[in-house]
């Protein structure tokens, strides 16, 4: 496993910022979901994907109900307590108490994180007290050297 600092994890996630929203896609400048930005930023940093995802509908967890999402990013990258994450940890939400994660983004350094969401392309904004909230979980990529 090659190491990378957080500067380049954010430097990359940033050259995603006005990506176009498509799900499923993985494509800087052409498209990508959430999860597409994180699995770009992990190519461009580490190299290869370790897995690719299946399949997955806009309401995937909603029909499967199980943390399908953290249990991936608990095979390829390294847990971090959630009021211990730093620039260039993946950060996954739930949208409501009760549901499963299924929102992914990438901190910065700043309070603000990078992440794509349906309707918008790749943008950068404030950790806000409403996202804060939702944080369910937080992983550093594997490698990271400072």
């Amino acid at each position: 496993m090659p190491s990378i600092t957080r500067d380049a994890i954010v430097t990359e996630a940033r050259a995603w910022i006005g990506t176009p929203y498509r799900h499923q896609a993985s494509v800087k400048g052409v498209g990508c979901d959430c999860l597409g930005l994180v699995r770009g930023v992990w190519r461009a940093c580490i190299g290869d994907e370790p897995e690719l995802p299946p399949p997955y509908a806009a309401d995937w967890a909603e029909a499967r109900g199980d943390e399908a999402l953290a249990e991936a990013a608990l095979r390829h990258l390294v847990p971090v307590a959630v009021d211990q994450f730093e620039a260039g940890d993946v950060l996954l939400f739930r949208w409501r108490a009760g549901y499963v994660a299924k929102h992914v983004a990438i901190a910065t350094r700043d309070g603000t994180m990078i992440h794509a969401h349906d309707g918008a392309a790749v943008c950068e904004v404030r950790l806000a007290p409403w996202w804060r909230r939702r944080l369910a979980y937080a992983f550093a990529f594997p490698g990271v050297t400072d």
